[in-house]
């Protein structure tokens, strides 16, 4: 089981409160539990990633054990304290502005 921490507004939207709890099927990658979120909640299609190229939104970034995974392929493994579940990987809404 994977924790999966959304940010506040993507919770408001697939009705959720906390944590996230996500098996996911073979080898756990951003993608794979990106898959299993949108399977289990539609309403967030598109709202992490681009539902034609399933490029990660502009402000949205990925971070586990203190480290930015945002650029690192969606297709490689995580960590495996996030893999274990002892450690949570964070989507966050990027902030901008002047």
């Amino acid at each position: 089981m994977i924790r999966v921490v959304l940010p506040a507004q993507l919770k408001a939207l697939a009705h959720v409160e906390g944590e996230l709890d996500i098996d996911v099927n073979g080898r756990a990658t951003i993608a794979g539990i990106l898959d299993a979120i949108e399977a289990r909640y539609p309403m967030l299609l598109g709202t992490i990633r681009d539902q034609v190229t399933r490029k990660r939104r502009p402000y949205v970034r990925f971070f586990a054990c203190e480290n930015d995974l945002s650029h690192d392929s969606p297709d490689d493994p995580l960590p495996p304290a996030v893999t274990s579940g002892s450690e949570p990987l964070l989507i966050v809404g990027a902030m901008a502005g002047g």
